[in-house]
């Protein structure tokens, strides 16, 4: 019984449990949050710990030097866990990281300076103001949301909008430096990505129904921020396919007759003309103008407003296209 009494009390989330023997503190020497472990030997000693296989989740490394370390869980497909580890302020330059799973971690302000993170799983971990200088982030997984984007939202929910507000610029300093890294990385894809997260975080420190923010929000629909090309061929379906239907309801004049919606004619025949709609919407869109349809009525305003659209449109989605290309 006292053998039971005297192991480590840590008991993370989701459930896992520390059976190491507990310090006068009632952790462990590697769950105790007092003790100091920025001593000479902790990288031996956290390498034997992880290779006897201790519990290394919610371990605490604050400010610990673990330059060039090797947390590599070689010849296994799956990496050591290290979720809720807290490694605040550690030196981790040079550190070996591949494949390691520091989910719901600490890595606040750490350096990970020409640390080889690939394959990494970093989700909801903390990741404000780490030194990211020619860390190798290849197939790193950063979750879909970062732990200051969920405390955000929850936030808002809470009715805290300053504290929103904060987690909202930790989000969008995140994700910035992270795109700054990648791109000197030549990791352009990820770097699309990250830039589309950072303005997004930009967007919701604006206030909520101002033009900044509405304009901001149209710019990402249409095209991502730059960084979406395939948003602007289906807006651009959608618009032809809503003009199609406003054509085939408003009439257009082919051969000196004027078509339209007819509840009295068949189902075939009005779908035929709607096809004959789809064709002059994807004609107007592109600007073509062949002439064999013509707008009447208020299918003119339409037309005039779908050509704009649609030579704007086309334009956005050859410079975003070319942006993409080029890198």
């Amino acid at each position: 019984m006292s053998t039971i009494n005297n192991l480590c009390q840590y008991n993370d989330p989701e459930g896992y449990k520390c059976k190491a023997q507990a310090e006068p503190s009632g952790y462990c020497f590697w769950h105790d949050k007092t003790i100091d472990k920025t001593h000479d030997n902790i990288q031996d000693k956290l390498t034997q710990y992880v290779r006897s296989g201790g519990l290394t989740r919610g371990i605490c490394l604050k400010e610990a030097n673990l330059t060039g370390i090797d947390l590599v869980n070689h010849h296994q497909k799956v990496g050591y866990d290290f979720s809720y580890t807290d490694f605040y302020r550690a030196n981790l330059s040079g550190a070996h990281l591949f494949n390691i799973n520091l989910s719901n971690a600490s890595l606040m302000k750490a350096d990970l300076s020409d640390a080889k993170l690939n394959c990494g799983n970093l989700t909801r971990c903390n990741l404000l103001g780490v030194k990211w200088k020619g860390c190798k982030i290849e197939n790193i997984n950063f979750g879909k949301k970062l732990m200051q984007e969920i405390n955000a939202k929850q936030a808002l929910k809470a009715n805290k909008p300053l504290l929103a507000l904060d987690y909202f610029q930790q989000a969008e300093e995140i994700y910035r430096d992270l795109r700054k890294h990648a791109e000197q990385e030549g990791l352009f894809s990820i770097g699309g990505t990250l830039i589309q997260k950072e303005l997004t975080m930009r967007r919701y420190q604006m206030p909520k129904y101002s033009f900044k923010r509405i304009g901001s929000k149209i710019v990402d629909l249409f095209c991502g921020y730059g960084e979406d090309p395939l948003r602007i061929v289906g807006l651009s379906l959608i618009i032809i396919f809503i003009c199609a239907l406003c054509y085939t309801f408003t009439g257009l004049n082919f051969r000196g007759e004027v078509l339209t919606f007819d509840a009295s004619k068949t189902a075939i025949e009005n779908f035929s003309f709607f096809i004959s709609c789809l064709y002059y919407s994807v004609v107007t869109f592109t600007t073509l103008g062949y002439g064999d349809f013509t707008p009447v009525g208020i299918s003119r305003a339409i037309a005039a407003i779908q050509a704009f659209t649609g030579s704007f449109t086309i334009a956005l989605f050859v410079v975003v296209f070319v942006k993409k290309m080029t890198r």
